[in-house]
């Protein structure tokens, strides 16, 4: 059924959502942005599912979005340029609002919409060797449809250290910013997700589901009207010539123009 991810699920009712792109570094591709909506559905909607880890394979959690799949949106037309801008947003809302317990296992480095993916999770614990980077703007882009969920986990003031400079930031300074809840040795972190798993398990489900939404309600707005302005945020910075000048400058393997010599 799915090719970029997969399910698995044990008798406790804890399902495993993993990101199985290793080889593409789980890079957010079209078809790995609807089958993370589709696999959020269908988790969503099995009874028999109490809680669900979000996990990659391969060394890194996620490199953010494919660039391929960004480098045909320079191409599209504004529709359709909007269009797919608001699979990923919807994707993440998707996720976001899963009405179960998500909880993310970060192995390995997260960049770009990885941390998007990390952010509509209810915790995530991570490798004290990970390292972390909103990456858009080093590539003229933005960090749009990630973005109300990347400042709903850190609060504005936190996300300013990071959110606009592109910057590289190891997992310690992630628990500082209220992106990871803990950092633990490599060998530990199977643990460590055990002990995020545990606890749920011995809670009334509906209860959890009911709190979980009552949370979200009284948390950060987070509705369609949000959504569509990073939506169009996102297609008009794809339109930019920043954007294309910097996509390219990857693919051939050169400084972009803005770069300084220092």
């Amino acid at each position: 059924m799915y090719e970029t991810v997969r399910i698995e699920r044990d008798a406790r009712g804890v399902a495993t959502l993993w990101l199985d792109r290793a080889e593409k570094h789980n890079a957010l591709s079209a078809r790995m942005i609807a089958e993370l909506h589709e696999a959020a559905r269908e988790l969503g909607a099995d009874k028999s599912v109490r809680v669900v880890i979000l996990a990659a394979e391969g060394r890194t959690f996620c490199a953010g979005g494919d660039l391929g799949w960004m480098r045909e949106q320079f191409e599209a037309d504004p529709e359709t340029r909007a269009k797919e801008a608001g699979k990923l947003a919807y994707m993440l809302q998707a996720l976001n609002t899963l009405p179960k317990p998500l909880i993310a296992r970060v192995h390995g480095n997260a960049f770009g919409g990885g941390l998007g993916l990390i952010s509509v999770c209810d915790v995530a614990v991570g490798a004290e060797a990970v390292q972390m980077a909103l990456t858009e703007t080093r590539l003229g882009l933005i960090p749009a449809t990630i973005g109300p969920y990347v400042a709903a986990r850190m609060g504005e003031a936190k996300a300013r250290r990071v959110f606009m400079s592109g910057r590289r930031f190891e997992a310690a300074e992630a628990v500082q910013l209220d992106l990871l809840a803990r950092a633990v040795p490599q060998d530990a972190l199977d643990q460590a997700i055990e002990d995020e798993v545990a606890p749920y398990l011995d809670c009334a489900p509906e209860a959890v589901v009911q709190a979980k939404n009552l949370l979200r309600r009284l948390g950060p707005r987070i509705d369609a009207e949000v959504i569509e302005d990073t939506i169009e945020a996102l297609s008009a910075c794809w339109a930019g010539e920043e954007a294309q000048a910097g996509i390219a400058a990857f693919f051939e393997k050169r400084t972009p123009p803005w770069k300084g010599d220092g």
